[in-house]
């Protein structure tokens, strides 16, 4: 049997994974529960549109369960006080040069599951992402992405 897939996740990615998991648990089903039963009332399943939207629902809440169950118990936490600002690496913040739009931007760098790009925080594993890693202050970084060549100089490193 191959080896379960390991989530580098930061202690905040990690609180934010519990608190969704225990939402799902506990309120979530709960909701689903109702709208079955609600939807039971109407009687003929056959054509209760009511009830087959609510058992999707229910398949739906319980897989992202078992994914969020799954992700925590192979969860490897980066140990925040050991994020190195020599070099880029996971729990970084790190401040570039986009060369593409002549601006300055920060990226947070996470694990895959706790990417966020509508909040600059990029997966290690997404294309800017492993570009940057292992890269020190002054280095300039082209990364291929789907609109071309991006260039970036790295500025600065730090943490939270």
């Amino acid at each position: 049997m191959s080896e379960a897939k390991k989530y580098i996740m930061t202690y905040e990615g990690v609180k934010k994974l519990e608190e969704e998991l225990e939402y799902l648990k506990t309120v979530k089903r709960k909701e689903i529960t109702e709208k079955i039963k609600v939807a039971l009332g109407y009687g003929d399943l056959s054509e209760n549109s009511e009830y087959d939207e609510a058992k999707n629902e229910q398949a739906f809440t319980e897989g992202r369960i078992i994914q969020l169950e799954n992700m925590l118990k192979n969860a490897v936490v980066v140990d925040e006080s050991e994020i190195s600002t020599d070099t880029v690496s996971i729990g970084s913040i790190v401040k570039v040069k986009d060369y593409d739009f002549d601006e300055e931007v920060e990226y947070t760098l996470v694990g895959s599951a706790e990417a966020d790009p509508m909040k600059n925080k990029i997966s290690n594993e997404s294309p800017v992402g492993s570009a940057l890693m292992g890269k020190k202050v002054g280095e300039i970084v082209e990364v291929n992405v789907p609109g071309g060549v991006s260039k970036f100089e790295i500025l600065g490193i730090r943490r939270d």
